[in-house]
């Protein structure tokens, strides 16, 4: 099949460069309509129980975390000139499209008793700025008496003070956000330049925002670095301008192709995602090298450049198939995962994987075969010295020290196992990005003065309508707000209760000490201004009050912010709060359900974890399907999975040892990992069965020769690929750094398991492992027996290779 493919690929090379360049043009057209992620999230399947019970609280109550925080930590704030500075702050934010409401010690509101109506009316505290001191601290004294707003917009004990940005959950999901955010900053730098006090920025829409610009600004950058530093290694290895060109070209089609196939999806560029494109090039250079070095090899051996270019396809197509196959099956099995995300990742990586492979089979070949003949100094990296004392050392390390690789192969699986007995499993909502980040170090300041800004809802059906205003319902949701304001985790709750709360202090004319639940003795001349809370619409604080209830007044919600703690602190803290919910509203009586963006988090880093373990099961299994398929032999396929199942746990071992915890980010390092570092037993394994009938089934001698023709192709490619990801340590992204990490330690452990571990256990095993099943494959990956008629290909050589 190969021979034939061999010759339509060269016969008609002209049509095949205008196919690709048309195609090229409609995926470059096609990479215009790819969008960046805004939403985090994506990790739940729909069908499970916390995503239905997210979106019904969605559906009843709107978005969790369209807030925004402004926060400041000054006590020359509360001066006339700085709090008149605060509260323009509030109205020019209010006044820029995309923001829909304010609040802050400037701009909240109290209740005031409407006798004549029987209702309260929210009206804004301050009716004028204070123009002296005296005034100012009349009006703090006024907002300290109004404990509804406690822990809420102020922190008595740090004098911050908190500004909360309601966006517009429409305008946040459309690019219009990015302009939005510009215009927010540019205004709270204004503030800070007028007043020299500093304002910290956070909250989910901001968080979100600034992650997707920097994630937009990293993938260019990333994408140049690894053109850049695989560009500098091809002119290393074979000092030729024209292979580092012909190769750049084949990696930067595949790139435009990548871009392509997501704008064609609609899938969203999330950081996963934007991974792909630099991933392409480092994994895409090591094809090029493959099939150069053959093209090289074979034109030392006979001086015929077509010919040589004729067996780069036919000789070495299954081979080369085999090894993309294997990658592409690493990156594929994430596709079995329920996670949206992971899925699209998957599934964008493994097709543009063989596409890589199509283009490097049709574009090497080809370009090569408009130019000249190699000249000598293009092949003199066959015969580097350094290079051949590296695989000379390999060849007399398997035949002499066996023992010795066995005893230290012993000792890193014993190492691995002891550290993968420290690992754990812990991500963050903000996890990806360093610590010295101002949007981490500003969510810090929020954790510390006012316990965090991520959403944790709870849910409570009264199962009867009218219920969530019973008496009873919201003495149990006060119990239960004591009850979580002993986590310092957490901030102080906001509920119904709040509102039932202020709205008796109100009747009482403002007395905080009235601020309290209704007593049985007050229901009759109170109840009927309680009512008015939901009944009327046109108040700003009835607004408010339908913020917590539904329609119905049968379910209401417990809002909480609290601190980006972390998966492992936050499974303790839930251990902690559902018993004691349980215990207050009666399962007969009650429906109780825990929700919001860290619920959802919670549940959705532990459900990507288990399922990106099964997908590495499952890409082992297929793998080990693909060898058994190439080699035909049991025997074969456990022997080469061992050397690449030791980088594995040498990886996880290391993780547990440097204290690198298990989450969605670092454990996807496997099955890419491992479905790369398996290529190398395939050369390694297709070359021995080679050799094998070439020496007349000398098995020692076989295995020598199959170290010496591919290791140095192996040596080149791992090369490529631990410096190419090692790049990716440079990211911002704490996922993507650990992924660079962890990949190219992986892959280094793999080159020296491969090229000593393998040929050691191959000698080891003698004869058993050399079955006539073996030499007899369903699949034969290199085969020296059989050219094409290099007549029939009509090549013609450029007019100057004529002439040399």
């Amino acid at each position: 099949m190969w021979e034939w493919i061999a010759s339509r690929i060269l016969r008609n090379r002209t049509g095949i460069l205008v196919v690709l360049g048309l195609f090229t043009a409609f995926m470059a057209w096609k990479a215009r309509e790819v969008k960046m992620s805004y939403k985090m999230g994506g990790l739940l399947p729909r069908t499970d129980s916390t995503y239905r019970a997210y979106q019904d609280f969605l559906a009843r109550f709107s978005e969790d975390g369209n807030v925004m925080a402004i926060g400041v930590e000054d006590p020359a704030l509360y001066t006339p000139e700085h709090f008149a500075a605060w509260h323009a702050l509030g109205r020019e934010l209010k006044a820029i499209d995309g923001i829909d409401s304010v609040f802050s010690e400037a701009h909240l509101y109290t209740l005031v008793r409407d006798d004549s109506l029987k209702r309260l009316d929210a009206r804004p505290l301050m009716r004028e700025l204070p123009a002296t001191q005296e005034g100012m601290d009349s009006l703090r004294a006024a907002i300290r008496d109004l404990p509804f707003y406690r822990g809420l917009l102020y922190n008595e004990e740090t004098q911050a003070s908190l500004m909360m940005v309601f966006v517009n959950a429409a305008t946040f999901n459309t690019p219009a956000r990015e302009a939005v955010l510009d215009l927010v900053m540019e205004r709270v730098e204004a503030f800070r330049a007028r007043t020299g006090i500093t304002a910290h920025m956070s909250g989910l829409p901001y968080i979100r925002v600034r992650t997707a610009a920097l994630l937009k600004g990293e993938m260019p950058r990333f994408v140049g670095m690894a053109m850049g530093v695989t560009a500098l290694l091809l002119l290393l290895f074979f000092r030729s301008w024209r292979v580092m060109l012909f190769s750049m070209i084949t990696v930067a089609v595949a790139v435009v192709w990548a871009f392509g196939t997501i704008g064609l999806m609609e899938f969203p560029l999330t950081s996963l995602m934007s991974v792909i494109p630099p991933l392409l090039i480092v994994i895409g250079v090591p094809n090029c090298v493959f099939l150069i070095n053959k093209y090289h090899h074979e034109y030392v051996r006979h001086g015929n450049k077509v010919k040589a270019l004729q067996r780069v396809i036919s000789k070495v197509g299954t081979a080369a198939f085999m090894t993309n196959a294997t990658t592409a099956l690493g990156f594929g099995t994430f596709m079995v995962t329920y996670s949206d995300s992971l899925r699209q990742f998957g599934f964008i990586a493994a097709l543009n994987i063989m596409l890589l492979f199509c283009l490097a089979v049709l574009l090497i070949p080809i370009l090569f075969s408009l130019q000249a003949p190699p000249k000598p100094r293009h092949t003199q990296h066959l015969e580097r010295r350094w290079l051949d004392t590296v695989v000379e050392w390999l060849v007399h390390t398997v035949r002499t020290r066996r023992t010795a690789v066995f005893l230290v192969l012993a000792l890193v699986v014993a190492a691995g196992m002891v550290g993968m007995q420290r690992l754990r499993n812990d991500s963050h909502i903000v996890d990806d990005l360093p610590e010295n980040d101002p949007v981490l170090t500003d969510m810090r300041f929020f954790e510390k003065h006012f316990h965090g800004v991520m959403p944790l809802e709870i849910l409570v059906d009264t199962r009867k309508k009218g219920g969530a205003l019973k008496d009873a319902t919201l003495k149990r949701i006060d119990r239960l707000q004591d009850s979580l304001a002993l986590h310092p985790e957490l901030s102080p709750s906001l509920s119904i209760a709040n509102a039932v709360k202020f709205s008796r202090q109100a009747f009482y004319g403002g007395n905080p000490e009235r601020y309290g639940l209704i007593k049985s003795n007050e229901k009759a001349f109170i109840l009927p201004y309680i009512e008015s809370i939901s009944d009327n619409p046109g108040a700003k604080k009835g607004s408010m009050a339908r913020a917590f209830l539904d329609s119905a007044r049968q379910t209401t919600r417990i809002s909480v912010q609290m601190a980006d703690i972390g998966t492992l602190r936050m499974k303790d803290l839930m251990a902690q709060v559902k018993p004691r919910i349980d215990s207050i509203f009666p399962a007969e009586q009650y429906h109780v359900t825990l929700t919001g963006t860290s619920v959802v988090f919670l549940k959705g880093s532990r459900y990507m974890v288990d399922n990106l373990i099964v997908s590495l099961g499952l890409a082992i299994v297929l793998i080990a399907f693909l060898m058994a398929l190439i080699f035909n032999s049991a025997r074969m396929v456990v022997v080469s999975l061992v050397p690449n199942l030791v980088p594995l746990l040498t990886t996880a071992g290391l993780m547990g040892f440097l204290g690198i915890p298990i989450k969605p980010s670092t454990i996807l390092v496997f099955s890419v990992a491992f479905g790369i570092a398996v290529d190398n037993a395939i050369h390694l394994l297709a070359k021995y069965r080679q050799e094998l009938k070439n020496t007349g089934r000398d098995h020692a001698r076989a295995v020598e020769l199959a170290i010496r023709e591919t290791g140095i192709g192996i040596i080149y490619t791992a090369v490529v690929l631990f410096c190419g990801f090692v790049m990716f340590t440079t990211s911002k992204f704490g996922g993507i750094q650990a992924m660079g990490l962890l990949v190219s330690i992986t892959l280094l452990v793999a080159l020296f398991t491969n090229l000593l571990v393998l040929p050691s256990l191959m000698l080891a095993t003698g004869r058993r492992l050399a079955t006539k099943a073996f030499e007899e494959p369903l699949l034969e990956l290199m085969d020296e027996e059989e050219d094409i008629d290099l007549d029939e290909l009509k090549v013609e050589a450029p007019e100057q290779a004529k002439h040399t």
